[in-house]
């Protein structure tokens, strides 16, 4: 198994460790402390050594940061934790809505003048600590702090990740390691810079045609790159040590060898404020080079994806989408099970969908733990199962479960919600406007130039107009046996990136009623250029989605008189489309219990 049950954070020696941050600081000099969820490399999962909020406060949510005076200690996250911070956080830890309220607003509220923040200049970046500082204004100092303060009061801090690297072959990627490099040459040129310091991970893994294992769930290495305008020239700073089962093509330096060779350098150098550590920005203004503030090359190469790689895709779909029917295949037969008294838990359930995907023999990960979520669990949007959290399923509950996998050609991300037993009438209500949302985004045709937040409400209307909404966005991005969530694009209402052709991105909205029930039904889909429509004197070119998720949708959860015409098309079609992928995939049985799984809509005449 790769996923695993143990409970983790420890919610009881919040105090103690507080206490001893708290001792830290003084010795600092610092009047706050800002303890954020992130490394080096800004990813959204951090390897054991650079979870600081979690061995702090016990919350193991994927986004949160706390901030630490000598009277008061905040953890802030948004709204898919709230409910989980609650119970996993000590009372010495004041949970804060987040953005609701920002990390200025609540040391503004708290600091007089000549205070001074404290933050780690390697786990911050310069729009984050601009932001702050402009907000606080000059009568607060925001500062860097090395070594950090937390790090010290960690006894058993574990080493930095050494996971092993492999090659990604060029053929799946669509491009060579030659072809990428100097494709970000020539953009660099183009915009006048002499170099570019990369630092995100899948940027670096993307760009070599590599990748590692040093985060589990994202196969990516921990790296820092350099790459030179006017030769070509790609430097890597990493420990060579787990590269020896691959070769990147480029001279790897020591990791810390970073620093000397951007202190070093000549501008301009191009930076991204939004992503490289603070520190990198200093360095460079500190050795007097030019800096060009500007978006990690890599980002959008990397998300525009070649036709290989959408090749890749499709067929790393198609092989978990077996896997996915012969789950709920296997599910449908727990429902029985339990109806019948027998005892099916939520980690029953895990296990069971990891091992179907492991036997396609071509899983090297999942993409991220599994949410399994039974009755009022299935609120938690991000909830994850261990054994003192596992639950039974029960007749009249929904089950939500929301998983992946990480293939050689592919990473998947799939949610499905199904009932087991007689699902009430607020549930089939919920549902249905959560697919009718999914269904229309599904469908949608859109000008190119228009951004995911043009495209967000589109998911969200059949809920706005009950009443109801979600609190998280309606889709991310996703790499290529890379980041299960990757930028730029999203669909969300803050963001501003076009989308483009090649892009894929989740299509999940979703509803979550606390202590009752939770709803999500999620897709992967790739933007393609739309095709024309019969009898349209089109004057602009369209784009639209390309669904490449395969599995039923529960159709006993559908209110079918609150479907339109096309909507209820749209469902039909779509299981059409299961059945046909699916066949010589399955076994007998579940390709019998599939066929009645995505049977038309019974419509009334």
């Amino acid at each position: 198994m790769f996923q695993s049950f143990e409970t983790e954070g420890d919610r009881d020696a919040g105090p103690d460790r507080l206490a001893a941050l708290r001792r830290a600081m003084a010795a600092a000099g610092i009047d706050a402390f800002l303890v954020p969820r992130a490394d080096a490399h800004q990813g959204e999962y951090v390897a054991p050594r650079d979870a600081r909020l979690q061995w702090l406060t016990g919350f193991t949510g994927s986004a949160g940061f706390a901030i630490v005076t000598p009277d008061e200690a905040a953890i802030f996250v948004d709204g898919r934790y709230r409910v989980q911070v609650r119970a996993q956080v000590a009372p010495c830890f004041v949970p804060v809505d987040w953005p609701a309220t920002s990390a200025a607003d609540w040391l503004a509220a708290r600091l007089g003048d000549a205070a001074r923040v404290g933050f780690d200049p390697w786990l911050h970046t310069r729009a984050e600590i601009d932001a702050l500082s402009t907000r606080l204004g000059p009568a607060i100092a925001v500062v860097p702090v090395e070594p950090n303060p937390l790090d010290a009061v960690w006894p058993d801090q574990p080493d930095p990740p050494r996971g092993p690297v492999r090659d990604f072959p060029a053929a799946t990627a669509g491009a060579t390691r030659a072809d990428k490099i100097a494709g970000i040459r020539d953009v660099l040129v183009k915009d006048g810079h002499a170099a570019a310091v990369l630092s995100l991970a899948d940027s670096i893994a993307w760009l070599l045609n590599v990748r590692g294992s040093d985060i589990p769930r994202n196969p990516v290495v921990h790296a820092f790159a350099l790459v030179e305008a006017a030769t070509g020239a790609v430097h890597l700073f990493a420990d060579a040590a787990k590269f020896d089962g691959a070769d990147p093509g480029v001279p790897i330096l020591p990791p810390g060898a970073i620093v000397q060779a951007l202190s070093q350098s000549s501008g301009p150098v191009r930076v991204d404020r939004d992503s490289a550590p603070w520190l990198f920005g200093h360095l460079l203004e500190e050795a007097g080079v030019e800096i060009a503030w500007a978006p990690d090359p890599c980002i959008l190469p990397k998300a525009r994806k070649t036709a290989a790689e959408i090749d890749a895709t499709r067929e790393a779909h198609l092989r978990d989408g077996a896997a996915m029917c012969g789950f709920l295949h296997w599910l449908a037969g727990a429902e029985r099970r339990v109806l019948d008294g027998a005892t099916v838990t939520e980690i029953d359930a895990v296990r069971e969908l990891e091992q179907r995907r492991a036997a396609t023999g071509a899983l090297l990960d999942i993409s991220f733990d599994t949410i399994a979520g039974s009755g009022p669990h299935a609120a938690l949007p991000h909830y994850r199962v261990t054994t003192d959290s596992d639950r039974a399923l029960a007749a009249g509950e929904l089950f939500l479960i929301d998983s992946g996998g990480q293939y050689p050609d592919g990473t998947t991300d799939i949610t499905r919600t199904v009932a087991i037993g007689t699902p009430g009438e607020a549930e089939i209500a919920a549902f249905t406007r959560v697919l009718k949302g999914m269904i229309a985004l599904s469908r949608a045709r859109w000008p190119e130039g228009l951004a995911g937040r043009d495209l967000d409400a589109l998911a969200r209307a059949p809920l706005w107009r009950a009443g109801q909404d979600y609190d998280h966005g309606t889709g991310h991005g996703v790499g290529v046996a890379l980041s299960v969530h990757e930028g730029p694009q999203r669909i969300s209402r803050r963001s501003e990136v076009p989308l483009e052709a090649g892009m894929i991105l989740s299509n999940e909205p979703g509803y979550y009623r606390e202590g009752a029930f939770g709803i999500r039904i999620e897709n992967l889909v790739a933007v393609t250029p739309a095709a024309d429509l019969p009898g349209a004197d089109a004057d602009r070119r369209m784009l639209a989605f390309e669904t490449l998720t395969w599995a039923p949708i529960d159709r006993r959860l559908i209110d079918i008189a609150a479907l339109s015409p096309g909507e209820a098309a749209w469902i039909d079609a779509y299981h059409a489309g299961v059945v046909h992928r699916m066949t010589g995939r399955l076994p007998a049985e579940v390709a019998e219990w599939l066929g009645t799984a995505c049977a038309p809509l019974a419509r009334a005449s």
